[in-house]
């Protein structure tokens, strides 16, 4: 019997969402809520032949919004967070732009020292990366060209005891650098890091042209990592055009910085453990070849240091080792960095901090100890000291130890791992580069649209101009890619020695100015471990580098069998990175009229997170004081 008007509407307004979809296909009168063709009593009692319809209509409905919804939300993801993006587009009270006329002083041209320090405070970058990820970036992150390849030619250049030497002085600087920054970053988890407290502690100018340096540094480390990855893939084969790996390499890079900040983290995460991993198993390795563990038995202890020697070169072999060692050591800063991105740096910055130790002693001194024990110094093998025919030009002195000692296979685990490496520092590179960029902008010392962030904390075209730089790798198809890896490696390493130098520069003004306006230092989450002693070692040591290489540079090992032509070219290789940043600071200085930055009047507050720190400290430090000795000496070096 046909339900009544009353049932049927009834029934219509209860349907399943499924039974909603065929309703709406049906002509019926709104007004009325009767049926103008179709009787629905079926409705009220459904077979199981309907239900089944229904169930695959709604399935493919759902899979279609799914499908559609997944597209919309990645195309959404690249989209300004409005919400946040208010938040740091808001202006101090006060507050002058470039170009604005100021009538106090006089002139059109102003840095706005108070807006540049709010907005790196402020800024939408998303706060992913954990504990465990710092300590990977500060431990293992960017180990790769600069230990595992570069290494060779520092060995063939100086000896086994100038590399000890060169490495040990470079790592004891750099100890004192990063705890430096680590105090800073702790107390000012800004973006831009070092860029910043340059231009917030030091000089507005000097603040750009630092800034700028770095980015520069990174750039140009992308495709000279992704180039050293083509060479490192040649040792299985060289039948591949370079260009073909080139283009796998940079297309994972840029999947991986397409995941934003907890994609670099996760990624760093998983590399250096095999990083860590494989250099802790060569220690182990070469240990038991230096003592005739390899196949033929023989013993070979200091034979090296002996035959052809430790020294090459003498004083002048030293110093030419030591640029190289700088870019062995680039990226440990990086921690810094990323404290912008830090859920909590507080406590997870410190222990970051403390890691470097360890990175500096086992995975360099140790490691290059062994390769020199391990390795001749005139092997022709090492990289830059064989002719240009010679098909092991580009071995690694890390598998070249392996090959000597005739294990079978084990080399090509270690350029495996080498290869992981290089892609690692190169996945870093898009991270440092991109992150500087997007800072400089956001205090008016870069292009505006380079401060573009979407929703997921991306920089999205500061990470496109690095990926757009990253197509020099291509180059590497050319015949005279040892030349642009020279040229490449020589801007990166020196402007790491600039880097460095402004941060214990900036630690040491920004300890006056916190003494100055009445602070102490138990104030501070985090105090430098080497203190002021260690920022103005730091400092010097830089300083002694760089005019080291200045002779090595511009009389360099050979000069007298070299053309004119060819020790000028050898001079920019090694310097290039200074007439940058000079043609950087100059004429901003001039432009801005920035001012050196007094005590009295540097920021100590915009960016500090936790108010409430002085409390917080005091719940550590008693808890601390009644740890055992041993956890105390852990707590120090972990």
């Amino acid at each position: 019997m046909p339900a009544s008007k009353g049932d049927r509407k009834s029934t219509v307004n209860n349907l399943s969402p499924s039974s909603a979809f065929f309703h709406d296909k049906l002509p019926h009168d709104d007004s009325s809520g009767s049926f103008s063709h179709y009787d629905m009593s079926f409705i009220s009692s459904p077979t199981p032949e309907i239900d089944v319809a229904w169930s695959r209509a709604e399935r493919h409905v759902s899979t279609k919004q799914k499908v559609r919804s997944f597209f919309q939300n990645q195309v959404d993801s690249f989209k300004r967070d409005n919400a946040r993006n208010i938040m740091t587009r808001s202006t101090p009270l006060g507050s002058i732009t470039p170009g604005t006329f100021h009538p106090e002083s006089g002139h059109e041209r102003i840095f706005d020292q108070q807006a540049a320090a709010h907005n790196t405070a402020i800024s939408p970058l998303i706060r992913r990366l954990k504990g465990r990820h710092l300590q990977m970036i500060a431990i293992g992150g960017s180990i790769g060209t600069g230990l595992f390849v570069s290494s060779g030619k520092a060995l063939s250049d100086g000896g086994p005891a100038n590399v000890l030497i060169a490495y040990s002085v470079i790592g004891l600087m750099l100890y004192c650098t990063v705890h430096a920054l680590g105090e800073m970053a702790v107390a000012f988890p800004v973006a831009g890091s070092f860029s910043a407290y340059s231009t917030r502690f030091l000089d507005p100018a000097w603040g750009f042209a630092m800034g700028w340096n770095y980015a520069l540094q990174w750039l140009v480390t992308l495709p000279l990592e992704t180039v050293s990855a083509t060479i490192t893939v040649q040792y299985w084969t060289t039948s591949i055009n370079n260009s073909a790996w080139v283009t796998i390499f940079l297309v994972f890079i840029v999947a991986v910085n397409l995941f934003g900040v907890k994609g670099y983290g996760e990624a760093e995460f998983v590399m250096g453990i095999v990083k860590i991993t494989a250099i802790i198993g060569f220690i182990i390795l070469g240990v038991i070849i230096n003592i005739g563990g390899g196949t033929d038995g023989s013993y070979i202890g200091g034979m090296y240091w002996r035959d052809p020697g430790a020294f090459n070169n003498g004083f002048k072999g030293l110093c030419s080792t030591l640029v190289t060692a700088a870019f062995a050591y680039a990226g440990t800063e990086l921690v810094g960095l990323a404290a912008a991105e830090t859920a909590n740096p507080r406590k997870t910055l410190p222990k970051a901090i403390k890691q470097v130790f360890w990175r500096i002693t086992l995975f360099y001194i140790v490691s290059l100890m062994l390769i020199g024990l391990c390795v001749r110094s005139d092997d022709p093998r090492l990289l830059g000291s064989a002719d240009e025919n010679d098909s092991d030009t580009h071995g690694s002195p890390f598998v070249i130890a392996i090959i000597n000692a005739g294990i079978q296979g084990l080399d090509s685990v270690m350029n495996t791992v080498i290869l992981v490496a290089v892609l690692s520092v190169a996945n870093a590179s898009a991270y440092g580069s991109s992150r500087t960029l997007a800072a400089m902008a956001e205090q008016g010392q870069a292009p505006r649209i380079l401060a573009y962030i979407d929703r997921r904390g991306r920089p999205v075209f500061a990470i496109l101009l690095a990926m757009a730089v990253g197509l020099l790798a291509y180059l590497a198809a050319s015949p005279n890619q040892q030349d642009i890896f020279y040229w490449l490696l020589s801007i990166s390493g020196l402007s790491s020695i600039l880097t460095w130098g402004s941060i214990c520069l900036s630690h040491i003004r920004f300890r006056a100015a916190w003494h100055h306006q009445g602070h102490r230092l138990e104030e501070l989450a985090f105090v430098s471990h080497p203190g002021l002693i260690g920022s103005w070692v730091g400092l010097l040591i830089n300083a002694g580098i760089l005019v080291a290489q200045f002779w090595t540079g511009a009389w360099p090992i050979g000069y007298e069998q070299n053309t004119t032509q060819e020790n000028i070219i050898n001079f920019f290789q090694v310097y290039l990175a200074l007439p940058f940043v000079l043609c950087c600071y100059i004429p901003y200085k001039i432009w801005y009229r920035t001012p050196f930055m007094r005590v009295s009047d540097m920021d100590l507050h915009t960016g500090m997170r936790e108010l409430n720190v002085m409390s917080l400290l005091a719940e550590e430090r008693k808890e601390k004081r009644e740890w055992p000795t041993w956890k105390r000496w852990y707590n120090l070096f972990c």
